[in-house]
This record gives structure tokens, C-alpha cells and sequence, in this order.
């Protein structure tokens, strides 16, 4: 460069310049030419660099060599040749401030190019391990996260260092005083990869999951896990951004255990008006006798009644002292035939027909089963052929189904207490 300089200085003075103006302009000359060769340098090494990494890769079978050209890691290296120039051309034997200018600025430059290779790399390697068979259960991106951001951490420092003329260890042995502050300014960062651990360690969490977290409006599939926050795709499309220490400090539902069980669950009640249950009459036995599902329950079921009242000597028309059977309960039995028989109703798992608590609106008949068929639109419309098919069959057993009166209930009622009066006027 001091060639060059000289160059400079000479014409300079030929074109009768005077030697503090030529001085400087020499100079200011020489940076101009030293940044368009630094500039040349990477444009070329860049345009080389992209075309032999272009042919290797075509070349090779391995998917790993991909990413990183996706990445650009390569790219990172070509600012080496404008670092390496800059770094060799810094020595301006007239200026000692141009020299320690350019020789911070090369170091800097050095600092800058392995910052950018290590984030880039760091997230190639991310992209490599999205396609092994571990990446399911145990995403790394917050670790990704985390080590670059380190990484930009102690490239800062070095920077600075740089900057001052102070040993990178005499700014780290200074970070303990600011120890506090540090811990405040990345409390979400700390606090999000303790649990970000957590959830990989104990398989909360993972890429696909439907999860449910009311507190958040969440309620979808986890499309992506970074080291803060974790994006969930709700059923309407919409996306919740939710804090990845949310998830360990509150709760939510995951439900995988019942995608990976085979079945999903079905628990619906039907409220029937108690003053409509009652004993079962000849007709009413004659009449569900032709249903197919309770023709042999009521046989076998008759046939011990009349055993039972028979050894207690009680006559076959005393209907106080009697074993007698209910339209509820030959309904319940009904309805539990009816379910089993379903093909699509999970036979293996949890299957329950029962009453709960009475209350003021009836007495809850609930069936509690489980659907082979887990896709949300048919897991729908097998639950709800169901409760078509019982709130039809109901009345064939003479039972109601307990509704609180609507305005037009009350409209036919006063129309029919209304009607004799206006017939005697």
C-alpha cells in the first residue's frame, strides 16, 4: 500500500499540489482503491466460491450439503478474501491513525465473517437434524437459538474490546458487576430455556401436537417451538404466539394420548322428564318386544322376574309387591345394545351407559363411549347420528325429554285455556 501511496504522492506533487493538501489526498486515494479491490475481491471470490460449491453438491447424494447452500454458509466465507486484503494493506507508513483504523477495522471484519458463519451454520445444522427421526419428539431450535445468540454475545465482546484496546478477559471479568442486569434484561430468555428443557426432557411438547390452552385462546396444532415462544395453528387458521414458560408454569391440554390411543371420546346426556318413567304394561312389553336389539334381553329378563315372584309367592298381577321392569331401564339396556352393535363405536375401550345425579332440569342419561374414527368432521357426525337416533327412539319407550318451556309452549297454553272460555261466551 505504500507503493501506491507514494504513486499517489508523486503525481500529486507533479500537478504542483501543495505537500499537506497531496498528503491527504493521497491517502483519502488510497482507501477509495483499498475498498473497490476489498469489494472486487469478494464479488469474484463469491461468484468462484458459488460455482465450485454449486458442482460439488449437484455431485454428492447427501442432503445435508443442501442446507447448508440454502443457508448460505459458504457465502459467509467469501468476505475472507476482502478481510485478508484489508488485514495485509492496513500499514500506512504516513498515517498511524489509517493503520490502527484499518487493522481494527480487519479484525473487526474477521470477528463480523465468523459470527455470520457460526448463525448460519447453526441453523443449516437445525435444517439437518429436521430430517432424522428424533426431530419428532425432541426439537433443538431453542438450543439453535440459544447457541447463537452466544455466539453474537461474545462476538460483541470481542468487538468492544477491540474498540477500546482492552483484553476480551478484562471485559468478561467486568460482566459480574452487571450479573443483576443481565438477568433482568433476559429474564423470558432464561426463564423460556429452562423450559424448553423441560419440554423436551419430559415429552410435553412436540411439532403436530393438537393442544388446548383456554388461557391463550390456543386450541390447534403446534406448528413451530423456538427458544421464546411456541406458535400454535387454531382450527379457524388464526395463529397464538404463546410464551414457551407459559406451557410448564400453566396448564394444557395435549391431546396426542388420544390420537395415539385409537379412539376418541364420546360423553353425551339426554335430561328425561322423571314423571315420565314408569313401570312397563303388557302393551309396552308386547310393543319394544318386536326390536330386535331387546328381544332376547326381555325374554331372558321376563322369564327371571316371573322365577323370582314366584318363589316369594307373589301373584302374577300384584303390581305393588312385584319385580316389574321400567321403560328407563329397558331403555338404558336398549341404547347399550345399540351402541355395541355400532361399527363405529370403539368396543375395547372405556363404554358406559348410565344415569347421573338428578336435578331440577332431569335425570341425566348419559353414554360414555369411544369413536374409532378420530378425524374431527366424522368424529361429529357419528356423535351426532347418535343422539339423532335417541332423541327419535325415545318416545317408542314412552319416556320425554325434559326441555324448559319456550314462549311458544306458553302461547299454546294460553290459547287453550283461552279457547273454552271465548266457546261459553
Amino acid at each position: 500500500m505504500n507503493y501506491l501511496l507514494t504513486f499517489f504522492k508523486t503525481l500529486l506533487r507533479d500537478m504542483n499540489v501543495p505537500d499537506g493538501a497531496a498528503n491527504s489526498i493521497a491517502i483519502f486515494s488510497c482507501l477509495i482503491v483499498l475498498f473497490l479491490v476489498a469489494r472486487a475481491a469478494h464479488w469474484l471470490t463469491r461468484r468462484i466460491l458459488a460455482k465450485v460449491v454449486h458442482q460439488f453438491v449437484s455431485k454428492t447424494k447427501t442432503q445435508w450439503d443442501d442446507f447448508l447452500v440454502k443457508r448460505k454458509v459458504f457465502s459467509a466465507l467469501a468476505h475472507l478474501s476482502s478481510a485478508f486484503l484489508l488485514y495485509y494493506t492496513h500499514d500506512f507508513s504516513d498515517s498511524e491513525f489509517i493503520s490502527s483504523f484499518l487493522l481494527g477495522l480487519s479484525r473487526i471484519y474477521f470477528i463480523g465473517i465468523f459470527t455470520l458463519f457460526a448463525v448460519r451454520f447453526a441453523n443449516a445444522a437445525n435444517d439437518i437434524y429436521q430430517t432424522t427421526p428424533y426431530a419428532a419428539n425432541r426439537p433443538i431450535k431453542g438450543y439453535i437459538q440459544l447457541l447463537q445468540i452466544l455466539i453474537i454475545c461474545i462476538s460483541i465482546i470481542f468487538v468492544i474490546s477491540i474498540l477500546i484496546g482492552k483484553s476480551p478477559l478484562f471485559l468478561i471479568g467486568g460482566l459480574g458487576a452487571i450479573a443483576a442486569v443481565l438477568l433482568l434484561v433476559f429474564k423470558d430468555t432464561i426463564l423460556s430455556l429452562v423450559a424448553s428443557i423441560q419440554l423436551s426432557a419430559n415429552k410435553m411438547l412436540k411439532p403436530g401436537d393438537w393442544i388446548a390452552m383456554p388461557s391463550h385462546n390456543a386450541d390447534g396444532t403446534v406448528i413451530d417451538i423456538s427458544l421464546n415462544t411456541v406458535k400454535v395453528q387454531n382450527w379457524d387458521k388464526t395463529i397464538t404466539t404463546i410464551p414457551t414458560y407459559a406451557l410448564v408454569s400453566e396448564s394444557f391440554n395435549n391431546w396426542v394420548g388420544m390420537e395415539e390411543s385409537g379412539g376418541r371420546r364420546i360423553k353425551r346426556s339426554v335430561n328425561l322428564d322423571m314423571r315420565s318413567v314408569r313401570f312397563c304394561d303388557q302393551a309396552l312389553l308386547d310393543k319394544l318386544n318386536r326390536f330386535y336389539l331387546l328381544k332376547d334381553y326381555l325374554q331372558q329378563r321376563e322369564k327371571e322376574i316371573k322365577e323370582h315372584n314366584k318363589k316369594l309367592n307373589i301373584e302374577e298381577g300384584d303390581v305393588y309387591n312385584g319385580r316389574r321392569q321400567t321403560n328407563l331401564g329397558i331403555f338404558r339396556h336398549y341404547l347399550e345394545n345399540y351402541l355395541r352393535q355400532h361399527p363405529k363405536i370403539h368396543q375395547d375401550m372405556t363404554f358406559l351407559v348410565r344415569h347421573l345425579q338428578p336435578s331440577e332440569k332431569g335425570l341425566p342419561l348419559e353414554f360414555y363411549v369411544f369413536s374409532k374414527d378420530q378425524e374431527w368432521a366424522k368424529y361429529e357426525e357419528i356423535q351426532a347420528d347418535i343422539m339423532d337416533h335417541v332423541l327419535a327412539i325415545l318416545p317408542e319407550f314412552g319416556l320425554r325429554i325434559f326441555q324448559s318451556p319456550s314462549g311458544n309452549d306458553i302461547t299454546d297454553l294460553l290459547n287453550q285455556a283461552i279457547t273454552p272460555i271465548q266457546k261459553n261466551a
